[in-house]
Formats: C-alpha cells, structure tokens, sequence
C-alpha cells in the first residue's frame, strides 16, 4: 500500500524515525495528485514547485513535513481560495486563516486547497470554476458539500488530511460519503478567524472550521494543533481536556436510528446499529433514545442557514445573478420558496434558538452522547435531488436533516466509516456530545473506529 494511504500519525512516525524524507514524501503526493485528481476533481489550487519548496524548508514541529491540503474557503496565503465562485474569480489570500497558521507552524505542507460548491451552499460540491467533484467510491456520485474536493482528496490518499468547514454537515457529510473521519467541533474551539465568509452572526453558531483526515487519531490530532484563539467571539477559555476510555465508559450513550420523521436506508440503520453493538461489547452504556426537539431545532436551522445564508449573499450577488451555478441558484431557489424574514420573525427566531438549546441540552443530561446517523442515504449520484426510501419519497435537504440540529446547538460531533451500502458505498455514523465536550467525543469515535474504520477506495 502507498505510504500516502497510511494514517498521517504513521507518516509522522516515518518522517521522525527517518525512514522518509519530507521531500520523499511529498512526491508520493504529488505523483497521486496528478495521476487521480485529473479525475477526482478533488483540488481547485496545486502546484508541485511549491509544495517541492515547502518540504524543503520544512519547519520544525509536531506536523514536520506532513502534506495537508485545505478547503478553498478557508484562507491559505498564495493559494486561490475562490469558495467555487466566478464572483471571487482569482481571489488569493494574503495571509493564513489562524488554524492554517497554526497548521503550517507545526511543520505542515500545504499542497494546495480544495474544491467545494460555490459559496458553500450546497451538499453537493460542483461550481462554474472547476465543475464537479466525483466521488473515488463511485465517480458517477458525489463526495459530498461543502467540504466535498477536501473529502474526496483525503480518501484517495491526495493528502493525509486536512481542513474544511461545517454550518450544515459540511464535513460530517463529504466524509461520510466518502468514508472517512471528520469532526465539527464546538464554535469557537477551532479558530474561525480567515475563514471565507466570515463565520458572523447566526454563523457563529452554525458555523465551525473541522478537521477531516482517514482517522481518527489523525483528527485529534490536527484539533490539538488548530487550537482555540482568546480573540475568537464565539470561542471560550477551554483548553485541551484528556478523556479516557474509562471515563466515557461511565457516560450514558442514547442512540436512534432517524429522527421519526423522515426515513433511512435499511444500511443506514444497521450502520448505526452496529456501531451501538461495538460500543457495548466495549463496556460502554448504550441505551436507545432520541431527543424531542430534533425538528424544532432542524426548523430554525433551516431559518438561519437558508433564509439568513440568502440574505448574506444578496449583495454580492446583485445584479450578477446570470454569472451563478445551477447548484447556487438551487439554493436561492429554497430559500426563496419561503415567506421573507421580518425583523419580529427574525428576532422570534433568535429567542426561539436559546428556548430550544435550552431544551436539547437539558434532554442530553441523561445521555451526554449520542450515537445517530449521518444521513438518510449514502452518496448520491450528481444532479439528483429526490429518493425513494422506505417505500417513500425523500427530498435533498431531509435527506441531510440529521447534521443540522447539531449545528443549532453548536455541539461537536464526530463522524467514523462504519458500514456500506449495497452498492458497496461507505455509511458513517456520527457520535455527538454537548458543546465543549469533544475530548469526549473523539475517544467514543475511537472506540468505535477500532471495530471498523477507513477502507481504501476501489479508485485507489
């Protein structure tokens, strides 16, 4: 097996035993690059000279000569980070995103950035600037959106892991498609400063930068390194909490295979039903339950992420709405389909999203974690918006609905590869806990991980 397919602490322990060189190791990056992404699609930015001349200059640190990619809507100094726009056609960034500083001062190479849908507003990654990104399980399906090019490079071995971003299931669901391991943290855990647009507003609390990579000892990882940052609004004084398997042991975990609303593939439930079998095998406390105001949350999720997302954009758009993708005018579509936002139904909703935080919190002291799928379905072919599942029909954004009540409650959630669908495509699940609790999320994800976890893709 390639070197770039093992896990990126294993590429670490070869650079620092030096048994590779971080010259060495970069080549065998780029020669995956250019031979898979001309048909993955996977990075919008790269340019083997400087990441040649990065591996060179290598700095000394606990990621030295480790090959990370980045979504493109995450700030990296001298890369195109376009967010899939024509309307941000060309933009470089002069400076780093804090993360990716934080990244490339631990010794990190940054091959380049990432393709996703423009302006982020999709689960699907396809835009005008560099058309779609194919899936390496499948390349008549998507790797997922909006972190879908950063997803789809990660599984194919194009980089060791890296960065995307996640208001909607941006991370959870690309990885998710394309079987690997991701985490939203808690806002402000990470540091969302340079994050392209800025992560302000209703988005401070959606809105998280995660890492993404084909462990999950690779994403705790880069979540130590990423840091939180004192001048972040929505960040806290958290820093770095140790949480033993012993310790989760003793945490109460409710599990449910969908929200009672809106049906999931039969893979989907043995999916999740085998991740709760390992954890109990394992010692852990699993008992079925499901939080009562999922749908309350999902509903104002959909006001803050659709109708506020809109209105963010209105003005950048204006009078350029000829120059967007279908994938774009998709979304303007939904949001337009809903009766425009007044400032008392806004402010309502405000009011409304502490009320049902309160809520979810107060239901979640029973069972600190929960264990739940990522979506209804696993990767779906380009284009398509509509499924029958369970003898019912099942439309685009319900099918994602079970990542974005977690996004309402700015919790960490972390996704692991699980199980596979019929047509041999992956099926994660996730495992969610309260906000600032993501130490204790990644140790159950381990747990479960040492029972299943990443698998090569066929295209590798």
């Amino acid at each position: 097996m390639s070197v770039a397919l093992l896990p990126a602490v294993e590429q670490l322990a070869l650079l620092q035993k030096r048994k590779i060189s971080p010259l060495e190791l970069v080549e065998e990056h780029i020669a995956r690059i250019e031979r898979l992404n001309p048909v993955l699609n996977a990075l919008a930015d790269f340019d083997p000279e400087r990441a040649r001349q990065q591996a060179r200059d290598v700095k000394h640190g606990p990621l030295s000569g480790l090959p990370l990619t980045v979504k493109s809507s995450i700030s990296v100094a001298g890369f195109r980070c376009e967010i899939g726009s024509v309307l941000h056609r060309g933009q470089i960034p002069k400076q780093d995103a804090e993360a990716v500083a934080r990244l490339r001062n631990a010794g990190a190479v940054i091959l380049g950035t990432t393709n996703c849908p423009e302006l982020l507003m999709a689960y699907e990654t396809d835009n005008l600037l560099y058309g779609k990104t194919n899936n390496p399980w499948a390349l008549d399906r998507t790797a997922g959106g909006s972190s879908g090019g950063e997803a789809a490079a990660i599984a194919a071995g194009l980089s060791a892991g890296g960065l995307g971003s996640d208001s909607g299931g941006s991370v959870r669901e690309p990885a998710h498609f394309s079987g690997i391991c991701a985490l939203k943290p808690t806002s402000g855990r990470v540091p969302s400063a340079g994050h392209l647009p800025p992560c302000t507003g209703p988005f401070s609390i959606l809105g998280a930068i995660g890492p993404m990579a084909r462990t999950i000892a690779d994403v705790e990882l880069l979540f130590r390194i990423a840091g939180s940052h004192p001048a972040d609004p929505s960040g806290a004084p958290v820093g770095l909490r140790g949480a033993s398997i012993a310790d989760a042991r003793r945490v109460p975990i409710g599990w449910f295979e969908d929200d009672g609303l809106v049906p999931v593939t039969p893979e989907t439930r043995q999916a999740v039903r085998g991740a709760a079998a390992a954890l109990e095998r394992q010692g852990f406390k699993v008992r079925p339950f499901r939080p009562s105001a999922l749908e309350a949350a999902r509903k104002l999720w959909h006001i803050f992420f659709v109708q506020c997302g809109a209105m963010f954009y209105a003005p950048l758009i204006a009078g350029r709405e000829k120059e967007l993708s279908p994938t774009f005018q998709n979304f303007l579509e939904i949001a337009g389909a809903q009766s425009p936002l007044t400032a008392e139904s806004l402010l309502q909703a405000w009011s409304d999203c502490d009320v049902v935080r309160s809520q979810l919190l107060a239901e979640m002291q029973e069972f600190p974690l929960l264990l739940l799928p990522v979506c209804s379905i696993p990767a779906f072919r380009h284009g398509e918006r509509r499924w029958i599942v369970e003898g019912r029909e099942l439309h685009y954004l319900d099918a994602m609905r079970v990542t974005q009540w977690l996004n309402l409650l700015a919790a960490p959630a972390a996704v692991v590869p699980v199980g596979q669908s019929g047509e041999g495509l992956p099926i994660g699940v996730q495992i969610a806990g309260r906000p600032y609790e993501d130490e204790l999320v990644l140790t159950v994800a381990r747990a479960v991980e040492s029972e299943f976890g990443y698998r090569p893709p066929p295209l590798v």
